[in-house]
């Protein structure tokens, strides 16, 4: 115990552990005292069965119900908190949500003639409400112990969810061979698809196809075949041709079938035929070999006939889109017939052509009178001399900036020129004279060197 209020306290943000003590209590007389925190708690509660349901905590075994919810003395214990006992007004709860339309019993939701969003019942006396659940088995919650009104119920909000999935789903599928399946094709298509990480149950499906057709108009479902309505169709129930296209499918998927079950009996004889062999056992392999043949002379006629079915597939494709293409074409006539309607016939435009170039011929004399009137003809002569003294002063400026340009120039060089000879007038002065070396005393050839005495030894 305590498993399923750990999960809520740890996955619903309504369930935090500042609330848990109002939620497990007995809220009912907050009815009239609080009526916003009275209601709070009806939805949190609300919204917590449909989480569990979804994730498949409230059942146990492969068939566990995500869109139904079946009420019964075990949910209390199931819901039962460590430290705030089991929740003390989930009987108010579900008797609130069946008065706002949020849960159905499940005969009831399955068994309506009409939407069950036609009549509401928001705004109606309790005490009027009270005595409408006591004709449907659901005692008044204002009166007594609040005890859990056992069945099973649909939940609106689970059913909601998987109706937008599967929207999400056939937005991507427009042929008209996509849009129709037969009830079990529909199941085995999509019971695994529309509430993630979950497989709905046959009651699921029975519920969601029920609201589907009657309540969203999305399918046209007649208890056996499925056609999800594409853009543009209209209400009119399954036709003749619906049902041929779902019983070529499901035909086409049972040729599939026994196909593969053909080829995996094939691998299997094979396999027979080798292990014989091996055991030099030749009857056995030849009696597996035969029947390996029979089953590939089977398998063969299984792949010609779903060729053949496939083809057959295509073409009624193919045809429906013809007419959907002939169809736009009807349509985009029948705009086009009504636009020329409202222009006319082509003598009529001609009238209202040649009235308008008249009008604007009018206009144009019109303008040319006014003009005529409002001043005197403009002199081109004097424009030309206008335009020519404006060019001589242009030029005559341009000569003006051009000249003030030179002499800035020479005001520079003239400047550059005084700097510089500041420059060399602040070097110092170079002295007058330098002191003169004596000359090198010449050396005699004869009087140090030993050739001259030498020559005059001689």
């Amino acid at each position: 115990m305590g498993e399923l209020a750990e999960f809520l306290a740890q996955n619903d943000t309504n369930f935090r552990k500042a609330r848990l003590p109002a939620l497990y209590a007995d809220f009912r007389p907050q009815r009239t005292l609080n009526p916003d925190g009275y209601s709070a708690n009806v939805t949190a509660w609300r919204h917590a069965l449909s989480l569990l349901a979804s994730r498949g905590l409230l059942s146990q075994g492969a068939g566990a119900d995500m869109l139904v919810l079946d009420l019964e003395d075990s949910l209390l214990r199931k819901l039962e908190s460590r430290q705030f006992g089991q929740p003390l007004a989930l009987g108010t709860v579900v008797r609130e949500s069946v008065a706002a339309h949020a849960m159905f019993p499940l005969q009831t939701f399955l068994q309506a003639q009409q939407s069950v969003f036609q009549r509401s019942w928001s705004g109606v006396p309790w005490a009027v409400v009270g005595w409408t659940l006591r004709q449907m088995g659901i005692v008044d919650p204002s009166r007594g112990d609040d005890t859990l009104p056992k069945g099973r119920y649909v939940l609106l909000e689970n059913v909601e969810a998987a109706t937008r999935q599967f929207s999400d789903i056939m937005a991507e599928h427009t042929s008209k061979f996509d849009r129709v399946f037969t009830k079990s094709q529909f199941y085995n298509t999509f019971a695994s698809d529309l509430i993630s990480g979950q497989r709905l149950s046959e009651a699921d499906m029975n519920v969601l196809l029920c609201y589907l057709s009657r309540d969203k108009g999305i399918v046209e479902y007649d208890g056996r075949i499925v056609r999800v309505r594409g853009v543009g169709d209209q209400a009119g129930g399954i036709t003749d041709d619906d049902r041929a296209i779902a019983s070529l499918k499901e035909v086409t998927l049972r040729v599939k079938h026994q196909a593969d079950l053909l080829s995996a009996r094939i691998d299997e004889l094979e396999l027979d035929a080798k292990r014989a062999l091996a055991r030099k056992s030749k009857v056995s392999a030849l009696a597996a070999l035969r029947q390996k043949k029979a089953a590939e002379q089977t398998l063969s006629t299984r792949y010609a006939t779903l060729s053949q079915l496939e083809e057959t597939a295509d073409r009624i494709e193919q045809a429906a889109d013809n007419v959907a293409v002939v169809r736009a074409l009807e349509a985009s006539s029948g705009v086009l017939r009504g636009l020329n309607a409202r222009v006319g016939a082509p003598g009529r435009v001609d009238a209202v052509m040649d009235e308008l170039r008249d009008r604007v011929a009018d206009t144009d004399e019109l303008a040319a009178i006014l003009a005529e009137s409002t001043g005197a003809p403009v002199d081109e002569g004097e424009i030309d001399d206008e335009l020519a003294a404006m060019e001589r002063e242009a030029e005559a400026k341009q000569e003006e900036a051009e000249k003030e340009k030179e002499e800035e120039r020479e005001r520079e060089q003239s400047k550059r020129a005084d700097a510089a000879q500041e420059a060399v007038d602040s070097l110092p002065e170079v002295p007058a004279a330098l002191p003169q070396k004596q000359p090198a005393r010449e050396k005699s050839p004869t009087s140090e060197t030993g050739i001259g005495k030498l020559s005059l030894a001689e």
